[in-house]
């Protein structure tokens, strides 16, 4: 059953270089295999409740791998970056 990360980013970035960091480190590896990207930061439409400055959605083959991912000790150095850069709330939810 596929898994997917949900990055919510709900103020603006305070930290450009610590963003810019951050990115940089996520665009220089390899690709990830099992990883597909959903939505990266696309236009949004606020329907119901607050809205968010930007929002990154991440398909997994299951939760084992998405939770394999996100707790890689080399992510987690990245993510202090992206939570220095910006106030985020992450969550992984299932798919069917």
């Amino acid at each position: 059953m596929p898994a997917y990360l949900v990055f919510l980013r709900e103020g603006p970035v305070v930290d450009e270089a610590a963003m810019a960091a951050y990115k940089a480190g996520n665009r220089g590896g390899a690709p990830v295999p099992g990883i597909k990207p959903l939505v990266v930061y696309g236009a949004m439409e606020t329907l119901e409740g607050e809205g968010a400055e930007g929002m990154v959605i991440l398909e997994f083959p299951d939760k084992a791998a998405a939770r394999a991912w996100y707790d890689n000790p080399e992510y987690q150095e990245r993510a202090k970056l992206r939570q220095q850069a910006a106030p985020y709330r992450a969550f992984m939810v299932e798919g069917f």
